[in-house]
């Protein structure tokens, strides 16, 4: 038997089960759906992609995966040295792992052995935000700060290795002045807090973190699994504010298979490179670096580039303003966009039970949680499809009086 995620599998309802996709649709034996939330935020090419699903064929008729331990491989190389050009600034350095919470622990480890390869053991605290979500993991547990996914840290008591912060520059300030000298690392989804209510704040945040950070030796670190390639309306945050350490994830291979990347500068990467074996970084996941996942993420990135997906983006996010902008109800405390990413956030969760229902009979797929009803759509998706989308989330508030 399944056990599904973020379930109480006792009182569950049974999930929809999926027998074809293709493009931006999802079927079922009875019905036709608009994936709006690209299997979590993934599936930026669509379904079925045929460049994407010919890479997977071409590699796999050679080998499916060799290990990275003494071992090497022609996708590993290629996609390594295409993120190499396609980065911004010395993001050069390339540590592979399997999923988005494995790049998330790697990042954290690599700034607390940064500091300790230097001999300032005392830097063992972790900066981050307030509704942080960087995964299921127990250190990425620890660094984020919803009660609804990691309560279960509540058993170890009080964390003293980890300050949440708002986003809010007088507090971040207030922090590194009491407390740099304990802090190896200021981690952050940058721009859009995707799990924890689709929050958005402005750049200015993290222009000032980047100030601060440098002022005091602290590492800064992007956990753009969510927010990179284009979701936030830029291609990376990465783009407009340079970390020290960039984790990449879901959309980097399309959504086709789990695999993610912790992307080093060469200061940290110069932190580790040494004639001492202790030195080393000691971490290695069986499927790092996973041939078939290098070379669906090599081909989605030429796709990202060659069919000009920025514009891509915009576009949605010009219909999605023009379609949601003024949109009201009582019972909405905020309708919030950017870039690729629509959310509206009710006052009562109650609001919404029903709502995943309501967008399958109107033909959408749509997974609502807490108080957030919200859309994140393949970047494929049409005009016409994108409105379907959107009417549906207006209509449940229409038609619910």
């Amino acid at each position: 038997m399944i056990w599904y995620p973020y379930q109480q599998m006792k009182t569950m309802k049974m999930p929809y089960k999926i027998i074809d996709a293709n493009g931006v649709y999802l079927y079922t034996e009875d019905q036709k759906l608009i994936d709006s939330v690209s299997s979590w935020w993934s599936v930026i090419h669509g379904y079925k992609h045929l460049a994407l699903n010919e890479a997977i064929k071409s590699q796999v008729d050679n080998f499916a995966h060799v290990m990275l331990g003494g071992l090497t491989h022609e996708p590993v190389l290629k996609l390594s040295e295409k993120l190499q050009q396609w980065l911004p600034g010395d993001l050069d350095y390339c540590f592979f792992s399997d999923s988005g919470s494995v790049a998330v622990e790697v990042s954290l480890k690599m700034a607390l052995q940064y500091f300790v390869n230097r001999g300032e053991t005392q830097r063992t605290k972790v900066l981050a935000l307030k509704h942080a979500y960087h995964g299921d993991t127990f250190k990425a547990m620890e660094v984020g700060d919803d009660e609804d996914y990691h309560f279960i840290l509540e058993a170890f008591g009080e964390k003293k290795h980890v300050i949440h912060i708002p986003t809010e520059i007088s507090a971040m300030e207030e922090v590194f002045a009491n407390y740099h000298e304990q802090l190896n690392c200021f981690i952050v989804e940058p721009l859009l807090q995707g799990a924890g209510g689709m929050r958005m704040y402005d750049i200015s945040f993290l222009k000032r973190a980047r100030e601060l950070c440098d002022q005091y030796g602290i590492l800064l670190i992007f956990d753009e699994v969510a927010t990179g390639f284009g979701r936030t309306g830029n291609r990376f945050v990465a783009d407009l504010v340079l970390p020290d350490i960039l984790v990449l994830g879901k959309a980097l291979t399309g959504g086709y298979i789990g695999h993610a990347v912790t992307v080093a500068n060469h200061k940290v990467y110069d932190g580790f490179y040494s004639e001492d074996p202790n030195k080393a970084l000691m971490h290695g996941p069986t499927f790092m670096g996973n041939a078939l996942a290098c070379s669906v993420a090599y081909k989605a990135i030429e796709l990202f580039e060659q069919e000009d997906y920025m514009s891509k983006i915009q576009k949605i996010a010009e219909i999605t303003r023009r379609e949601m902008e003024g949109f009201f109800d009582p019972r909405i405390k905020e309708v919030r966009m950017m870039g690729g990413c629509v959310c509206i956030e009710v006052y009562d969760s109650n609001v919404l039970n029903g709502f995943q229902q309501f967008a399958y009979e109107h033909g959408v797929f749509s997974r609502p949680f807490l108080n957030y009803m919200y859309a994140m759509v393949p970047y494929i998706i049409n005009e016409q499809q994108l409105i379907q989308v959107l009417d549906t989330m207006k209509a449940w508030f229409k038609c619910r009086k």
